[in-house]
């Protein structure tokens, strides 16, 4: 299906868009949406960490099957975090070091949040057309943008929200993940600098439900959804780069017990 009906959700009184007619495995959101802060794009340091999201798109096999294999395993080319942080930059490989490379989109949104909350520029993109051939997987949540809105009399801060364009969008294992990931993303540039949370927006492009997904979708959405959890921060940070997985606290998230579903790659 192409073009579904746009999705809103509050962020407002710390309130965390999380999947609940299933259980969402939390942990690997928040660390795989680290690795992507830091520029990261190697998927072992993840699997390092018991999160094999990334497994299938980083082994030696698949590497080799798409024309990387001159690669080494675990190497996915220039991702997310690469372009978040060092967009238009050569990539070389994993364990280069791009400091000072390229253009980090992250930190001038975050620079304009700050100074020029009414630019309409404030956009984080991971679809660059010249990496496309060396990314392991082209990005399939590919575009945002960020808006702050003026303060209100309900509210004496501005507010952020966000909207997500994502070009693929797999129902039943990617879009819960990536809505929690991009909302946790809008939370965190919010805490940095200083706005309160408004909203997340979800455009998709091609929705698709794999055929190997359909039995557990059956049974996922004859469950009664159950209300959202919240998400807290630990300490007061000020820079994006110093978030830790400790730093992250969800509560009252009280989901349906969890659907295995596998990843298609």
């Amino acid at each position: 299906m192409f073009a579904t009906p746009q999705l809103r959700f509050s962020l407002r009184d710390n309130i965390l868009p999380l999947l609940t007619t299933k259980r969402v495995f939390t942990r690997a959101v928040i660390e795989e949406l680290l690795w992507f802060i830091k520029g990261d794009t190697n998927g072992k340091h993840l699997t390092e960490k018991g999160i094999h999201i990334w497994d299938g798109n980083c082994s030696r096999e698949y590497l080799d099957k798409i024309g990387l294999s001159h690669r080494k395993e675990g190497d996915l080319g220039p991702v997310y975090g690469f372009q978040w942080r060092h967009f238009g930059a050569d990539y070389v490989d994993c364990d280069t070091d791009y400091t000072g490379k390229g253009v980090d989109q992250l930190q001038e949104v975050i620079d304009k949040i700050k100074n020029s909350p009414n630019d309409r520029r404030i956009i984080l993109s991971a679809w660059n057309p010249a990496d496309l051939k060396k990314m392991a997987l082209p990005p399939c949540h590919m575009f945002c943008q960020f808006y702050v809105s003026n303060p209100t009399p309900d509210s004496h801060t501005r507010r952020l929200s966000c909207l997500l364009y994502q070009r693929s969008c797999d129902i039943g294992l990617g879009v819960p993940f990536n809505i929690a990931s991009y909302a946790i993303l809008t939370r965190m540039i919010a805490h940095v600098t200083g706005c309160s949370p408004g909203e997340f927006i979800h455009t998709m492009g091609d929705a698709h439900i794999y055929i190997d997904h359909i039995e557990a979708l059956k049974i996922q959405i004859e469950r009664e959804p159950r209300v959202f959890p919240h998400l807290e921060f630990r300490r007061e940070i000020n820079n994006i780069d110093d978030f830790k997985y400790e730093d992250f606290i969800i509560t009252d998230y009280e989901p349906h017990p969890q659907i295995k579903m596998k990843m298609s790659v």
